[in-house]
């Protein structure tokens, strides 16, 4: 059933997308964001919920997400918040607004705080996965770039070769697709319980070594940078970052 009690839940299939793409759902009614994380998955999304504005920032922040479902009312930290913080780092991750606010006044604030849409509860979910389609073909739409870079890394995207100031070197499947998350998330601190989650598809498992056995491996790999710093900056406690 839908949050207005009309349509219901959109068939399995139909919109065909892969499980890697992930939406962060913010949103304190707790049933509502049930309902909605339900259907993602029936979708072949994977979703990460937070209770309000701070918690989504903080999880935003620390995640790779190609969608942001925000509600406007919420406590800490309301939607039109979140959105101008998020923004503020320089992230242009796609983001709808869902909210009981139909006052076209609103509307027009969440647009020019960099909302890419905007829809008023009550809502169908059928309508909510439409507009996260439409979000997602205007950004496929958008010129991939050639090259990750990040100083004197360069990952180039056709070839999927990793140079070091121009010399390849040469990874296993694993230690690229590594690279890669973090490149993309380049500046940004990602956990180890994030990058267990994308890189190597499973859950966070608290007594696992793993992360911290192939990020080791890999700096032995890259080496340094002229600098003398290490590629892979290591914040203790928390997770990785290229810098």
């Amino acid at each position: 059933m839908s949050p207005n009690g009309g349509m219901g839940i959109v068939p399995r299939g139909r919109f065909c997308y892969n499980s890697a793409m992930n939406i962060l759902i913010v949103e304190d009614d707790r049933k509502l964001a049930a309902m909605m994380a339900k259907a993602f998955a029936e979708n072949g999304f994977a979703t990460v919920h937070a209770l309000d504005g701070s918690e989504g920032f903080l999880r935003e922040k620390t995640g790779h997400f190609d969608v942001v479902v925000t509600d406007v009312m919420m406590p800490n930290m309301d939607g039109f918040a979140l959105i101008k913080a998020i923004r503020a780092t320089g992230d242009n991750v796609p983001i709808i607004v869902l909210s009981a606010k139909s006052d076209v006044t609103d509307r027009v604030r969440g647009l020019e705080y960099g909302a890419d849409d905007y829809l008023a509860k009550p809502f169908s979910i059928t309508e909510l996965m439409a507009r996260v389609q439409a979000v997602l073909r205007r950004v496929a739409g958008r010129s991939d770039p050639e090259a990750l870079v990040a100083d004197e890394l360069r990952l180039d995207l056709m070839t999927r070769k990793l140079t070091v100031r121009g010399q390849v070197v040469e990874l296993q499947p694993l230690e690229l697709k590594l690279v890669d998350y973090l490149l993309r998330n380049r500046g940004r601190v990602v956990s180890r319980s994030t990058i267990l989650e994308h890189v190597w598809d499973y859950s966070f498992d608290p007594h696992t070594n793993v992360v911290e056995c192939r990020v080791s491996r890999l700096r032995a790999k890259l080496g340094q940078r002229s600098d003398g710093s290490p590629f892979i900056r290591t914040v203790k406690g928390f997770g990785y970052a290229i810098d």
